[in-house]
């Protein structure tokens, strides 16, 4: 009776908008495990959750469940097995971890509250996300109706351009840490998309690799589960959104991005090629291509400016247009050009 009665105080359940409301107006973090009435709450958290509070404290760290079909607010996480937890601070979403993950929650856990607490403390920015799952993406975009044609047209005014999550990092769980650590580098995901990408698809995507030994593998590996597939945009920071995509991604080859970029995505999640984790578009005519295809609904700004080539853009440069790389490095960035869609 006495560990019912732990578990009960430890984690409260919502089951009314007002309870909802109470809760996220708590000060500090909370925790909500999502979860489906015929499954339950995720009991093998429990233990972490306890743990955690008795390091830090009931005071500002609280962890609550809430049953997706009692609430409104969650009504777009109904009929999902996967669990979902959510992090709020000050009523606002700061955090989202799906699957039962403990060492990942653990991490966002802590990161989340020392957050929370330079907010408290300091007067800092809380860093707000937006899980697809939640947003109407009303904020992100503006819709307009076609002439005739019932499908939303979606823009954006913002400089954007193509991230895919491959199917080797999803299938290893591992979806969530890449997504935060992009929302980490200052990049705004304005769509994020799960899907399994089809042979036709994939064949027309890659297209200009259809002479190349490795493409038959590449369109397998790419067919061979979920992907995932978000459209970044930046409002900070000097570098255009493509060039700081590809900074963030790395060298294709997992192997050299380990030895050359070591903090990259794709020196910590790729393994050896095509499963290097993520894809990026090789500049802006290649994201409208790539967009194009596989969102046919999105459309540019006619006001987006051109991307600057790979590698010859560099914080500090004393002029516009000014560039830092030697000739080698042109002729290198051009023969990589063949991998750059991997």
């Amino acid at each position: 009776m006495g560990s019912k009665k732990k578990e009960i105080a430890l984690q409260v359940n919502i089951s009314t908008q007002e309870l909802w409301e109470e809760m996220l107006s708590s000060k500090g973090l909370t925790v909500v495990d999502v979860y489906q009435g015929w499954c339950g709450p995720c009991k093998p958290v429990v233990s972490l959750f306890q743990k955690m509070r008795v390091e830090v404290g009931p005071d500002l760290l609280h962890f609550a469940s809430a049953e997706a079909d009692c609430l409104d607010v969650l009504e777009r996480y109904r009929g999902r097995c996967e669990p979902t937890f959510l992090f709020y601070a000050g009523g606002e979403l700061v955090a989202v971890v799906r699957g039962v993950n403990a060492p990942l929650l653990e991490k966002t856990i802590r990161e989340q509250l020392e957050a929370e607490k330079r907010v408290l403390a300091e007067g800092k920015e809380r860093r707000v996300v937006k899980d697809e799952a939640l947003s109407d993406g009303d904020e992100c975009f503006s819709h307009e109706k076609n002439d005739g044609d019932d499908e939303d047209l979606v823009s954006s005014e913002k400089a954007c351009t193509l991230a895919i999550i491959k199917p080797d990092a999803v299938v290893h769980g591992k979806t969530d840490e890449i997504i935060m650590k992009i929302q980490e580098a200052g990049f705004d995901i304005l769509m994020n998309e799960e899907r399994t990408m089809t042979e036709a698809e994939m064949r027309l995507f890659y297209q200009l690799r259809a002479g190349e030994d490795t493409f038959e593998k590449l369109v397998h590996h790419m067919c061979s589960g979920p992907s995932h597939l978000l459209i970044l945009s930046r409002t900070e920071g000097t570098k255009d959104v493509v060039t700081a995509w590809r900074t963030l991604m790395g060298p294709c080859d997992p192997h050299a991005a380990r030895r050359e970029q070591p903090d990259s995505l794709r020196a910590q999640y790729g393994t050896e090629m095509p499963f290097n984790a993520v894809h990026g578009s090789w500049d802006l005519e290649d994201a409208r291509r790539e967009l194009a295809l596989l969102f046919p609904s999105f459309q540019f700004s006619d006001q987006i400016p051109e991307s600057a080539p790979l590698g010859c853009e560099a914080e500090g440069a004393e002029g516009p247009g000014k560039m830092l790389c030697s000739p080698e490095d042109v002729d290198e960035a051009a023969h990589d050009q063949g991998e750059a869609t991997s």
